[in-house]
């Protein structure tokens, strides 16, 4: 299966969950900013769940299917259209070859995500195929996609993509009447954002420590898959001390010398010495991962518990999405 690029958009790059294991060589982890509508992409098309994804952000992105595809889309950043009109998200679709797809954009969110079944063939850098710009590595020769690039999918299929594609294979563009949900894996309120307190949040006054967890925070025009430069009440410090260069991880919430809060995303270096206030629960950084500059979000502090069981339980609706889709193909 084979596409070209019309028109790549804002960034658009290939990813997968991430590449783990090098965070002592300062490799940084990279992958999806929303992970979770990576995985129902890929689990539409049957897909394993670290496949390479196209990961879009915001629209105006155009390509034409080259041979006959099978894909899904999932996320917040766009809607994708055919002349016939748009496609549904969160489900398979065939789109015969000589079709052009577009991107049309969606205030709801950053990012959407584009699989194909048996995932996009690109070579595996150190384990992973997820594009890391600042070193060049991963992806598309470790770039961003531009127009004129031709993209195909890895030769085999899963023997669930391959029964889907029978199912779904016509003269025309055709999906099923089922879609994966995503809204139902999301909480109601997506602008509330749980934390888990960090390392050094005694040292901060116990008012700032309220303004965190009681006041909004604005994503500013300084952000990117780095991390995100948020707007919002000062953090003052009670103790002084200087940190010395620790661990970070996506998630990580830092607070500058001038006391204002850094959101560590899929990019960020490996190690920080800004103190670190609170860490993102694991099950809401895609939440994160569709924030756009303008947007304002509220943290909530929960226990070290609460997240872990938030996300066991987040990974046992994902495993039932499986069996489902296992079942029905």
């Amino acid at each position: 299966m084979q596409i070209r690029i019309i028109k790549p958009g804002m960034l658009s790059t290939l990813q997968d969950r991430g590449r783990y294991g090098y965070l002592s060589q300062a490799v940084p982890i990279s992958g999806c900013m929303d992970g979770l509508s990576a995985r129902l992409a890929n689990l539409a098309v049957g897909n394993e769940d670290n496949a390479a994804v196209i990961e879009f952000t915001y629209a105006n992105a155009e390509f034409i299917a080259e041979t006959d595809i099978l894909v899904a889309y999932a996320g917040d950043g766009a809607t994708l259209s055919l002349a016939i009109g748009d496609i549904p998200a969160e489900r398979p679709v065939f789109i015969p070859a000589g079709t052009n797809i577009k991107l049309n954009n969606s205030l709801l969110g950053s990012r959407t995500y584009l699989s194909i079944a048996g995932g996009w063939d690109v070579p595996e850098v150190l384990g992973s195929r997820s594009t890391y710009l600042t070193a060049a590595i991963g992806g598309l020769q470790g770039r961003q996609l531009k127009a004129g690039d031709i993209l195909n999918s890895m030769d085999r299929l899963t023997p669930i993509a391959e029964n889907i594609l029978d199912s779904l294979k016509d003269d025309g563009p055709n999906y099923t009447n089922w879609s994966l949900a995503r809204q139902l894996l999301l909480p109601a309120d997506k602008k509330t954002i749980r934390v888990v307190l960090a390392n050094e949040a005694g040292w901060f006054e116990n008012k700032s420590i309220t303004d965190f967890l009681t006041t909004p925070y604005t994503l500013s025009l300084r952000s990117n898959r780095m991390g995100y430069q948020l707007d919002g009440a000062m953090i003052n410090r009670i103790i002084s001390d200087e940190l010395l260069s620790t661990a970070v991880t996506p998630g990580t919430l830092q607070v500058t010398g001038s006391g204002s809060l850094v959101l560590l995303m899929a990019d960020c270096q490996t190690t920080g010495g800004y103190p670190r206030i609170a860490q993102v629960a694991a099950v809401d950084l895609p939440l994160c991962g569709q924030l756009k500059p303008g947007d304002s979000i509220y943290f909530k502090e929960i226990s070290r518990s609460d997240a872990e069981m938030l996300y066991i339980e987040r990974e046992k609706q994902l495993a039932k999405l499986a069996n489902a889709v296992s079942k029905r193909y």
